[in-house]
Parts: structure tokens; C-alpha cells; sequence
């Protein structure tokens, strides 16, 4: 009999390609949606699906949601990275608050498993000539101070304390993710910036990068062969973003005009753009924080996720052309 699979953030880039992928198998597939929730990552496979109404801020519209499902993956959450303001609650609600319900129901109608889909910010940021991060590192994101990689963390306090009641939980914590499906343009949305040339500049740092189908069959490794409360970090490349924008730019065919700009100096040129008449047709990626976690490496090694879970690595240029040639295709470019 196929078993019952539910996933909460199914409407999401991650979670939307973990659908495709779980409707591989011999599974029936949950998907849970809020009310007014859009579907259109999911448009062409709907009848496929089973839409079960809920949202996991509300602790009661869990409870029938996940009555009967053997395996629940967690990929909902937040993604916001700007400076603190008034996203703050909202982070909070969705990313540690909605954790945790999502493992007290999970607690209470007894899933045999369920993933947690994190992300690296849980884990840190290496730094500048430093070995890549790995899953025991330290973490230290509270040095820039940005809240979605503190409520990243928090939300894997919330496994643990449910791993320590009793539930089968594994964590995955993937890198940047680019990929055909990536509606709301999330990591895409620098492919489509650098292809429309509307970031002059790029940082000093660097990052960890992957496919989003990568990460999809490793999630469902995870799920298979994980151990329990373990995290697997799912990455990639470890590039600069020097080297990523020109992997953009060959990929693209767009002629590169990209400078070099230093954290300092670019507080100076943003406060410059934000009153020039200029400003919208500079990338929304350029704002201050975003920029100054840019500036650092977010370098991490997959060695683990690659021994235990058999995970498959491939040169990030494949996963680029692939995005690349899916927005052309649905005319998102």
C-alpha cells in the first residue's frame, strides 16, 4: 500500500521540486497549503497531488493535517534577508514558532519520520582562506546580526528538543540553490539581474552552491538513510561571487561589466542609489545586508552528505544553463 507523504512549503522552490521528485515513488503526496496560498509551482502537476489546507503558524490546523502520514518533510519557512525591521515576527512565527508545531504534530499522531529542510546560515560562515564549514562547526551569524540565519538555528533547537522526546527528525541544510522552478526568482533572481545587467557590482565574498535537483534526491535520501538528528549540509561549488557572475555572464551571453565593491564602501554607494534617479534600475539584491553577508565565505564541505547519503555533485555551470534556459522557456525573462 503507497505510503501517505506530506510536505508543508510545497508551493515553494525547494518544496515544489521535492514533490516532483516524491511522485516518483509508489507514495501518496500531501501538499500543504495555506488558504490563499498560490499553486503555480505546482500548476501542471495538481491532479497529481493531494491539497490538504492548513498553515504551520496555527498549531490546530496540524492536527488533522498530519493524522495518518507516515513521513512528513518540513520545507516551509521564511526567507528574508534585510535588516531587522518590522519581518523580525514574521521570521520568528514561520521559521521557529511554525517549527516547532510542526513537530508537536508530528509528536502527537506519531509520523515515523519526518526531515527538516534548514538552511547553511544554521551552521555559520567560514572564513576568507579558512577550511569550508562543516556540520559540527561552530555557529556564528550573530556577529552581522541577521535574524533568518538566528531563526534557522533556533528552528533546529526545536528538532532537537523533539528528537529528544522521541521523534525520528534529520536535518538537511542546503547551500544556495539555483535551478529550473525557481518562480520567485530566490537565487535565480541573480541569474536574471546579470543577464538584465543591473548589478555593477559584485561583493568580496564567496559561496557554497548547488542544484535544486541535487538537493531534492538527497532530501529523499535523507528521509531514507539519515540518522536521526544528524544534519547533512547539501552543497556544492564553493565559489567567489566574482566567479559566479562571470559563470552567469558566459552562460547567459551577456558582456560583463562588474566592479569589485568592499562592504564599507558600498553602505556609501547604496545611500548614493537610494536617492538617485537611478535606483530602480539597480538589482534588489543590493541592499545593505544582503551585501554585507555577501562580503564573507559561506564556504562549506558536503563530505557527509556525499558519504552517507550518496548525494551526486555536478559543476554549478550545468545548473545555471538549466535555470537559465527554464526561464526563457516560461518567459520569465
Amino acid at each position: 500500500m503507497p505510503k501517505k507523504i506530506l510536505v508543508t512549503g510545497s508551493t515553494g522552490f525547494i518544496g515544489s521540486r521535492l514533490v516532483r521528485r516524491l511522485l516518483r515513488e509508489d507514495s501518496e503526496v500531501y501538499a500543504l497549503v495555506r488558504k490563499r496560498s498560490s499553486i503555480e509551482a505546482l500548476s501542471d502537476i495538481k491532479d497529481r497531488i493531494h491539497f490538504i489546507e492548513g498553515d504551520i503558524t496555527v498549531a490546530s490546523s496540524l492536527e488533522s493535517a498530519f493524522r495518518g502520514m507516515e513521513q512528513v518533510y518540513h520545507a516551509a519557512g521564511f526567507t528574508y534577508m534585510g535588516g531587522r525591521n518590522g519581518k523580525d515576527r514574521l521570521l520568528d512565527a514561520i521559521n521557529v514558532d511554525g517549527t516547532r508545531n510542526v513537530m508537536n504534530a508530528a509528536l502527537l499522531n506519531n509520523v515515523r519520520r519526518v526531515i527538516h529542510v534548514s538552511s547553511i546560515t544554521a551552521v555559520g560562515m567560514s572564513k576568507k582562506n579558512g577550511k569550508p564549514f562543516d556540520e559540527s562547526s561552530p555557529w556564528n551569524f550573530g556577529e552581522i546580526g541577521l535574524h533568518y540565519a538566528e531563526t534557522k538555528r533556533l528552528s533546529e533547537v526545536e528538532v532537537k528538543k523533539a528528537v529528544e522526546k522521541g521523534l525520528d527528525c534529520v536535518i538537511v541544510n542546503p547551500a544556495f540553490v539555483f535551478g529550473a522552478g525557481d518562480v520567485n526568482f530566490n537565487a535565480g533572481r541573480l541569474i536574471k539581474d546579470v543577464y538584465h545587467r543591473t548589478v555593477p557590482f559584485y561583493p568580496l565574498g564567496g559561496i557554497c552552491v548547488v542544484d535544486v535537483e541535487i538537493v531534492a534526491d538527497a532530501v529523499v535520501r535523507a528521509m531514507e538513510v539519515g540518522r536521526t538528528g544528524e544534519r547533512y549540509i547539501l552543497g556544492g561549488d564553493n565559489v567567489t561571487y566574482k566567479e559566479l557572475s562571470n559563470i552567469i555572464s558566459r552562460v547567459t551571453g551577456t558582456r560583463r561589466f562588474m566592479f569589485p565593491l568592499p562592504y564599507p564602501i558600498a553602505i556609501l554607494v547604496h545611500r548614493f542609489f537610494s536617492v538617485s534617479p537611478f535606483k530602480t534600475r539597480i538589482s534588489k539584491l543590493f541592499n545593505p545586508m544582503m551585501f554585507r553577508v555577501a562580503s564573507e565565505f559561506l564556504y562549506f564541505s558536503s563530505e557527509k552528505a556525499i558519504r552517507e547519503l550518496d548525494m551526486r555533485t555536478e559543476p554549478i555551470e550545468f545548473s545555471i544553463r538549466r535555470a537559465f534556459e527554464w526561464y526563457k522557456k516560461e518567459g520569465l525573462l
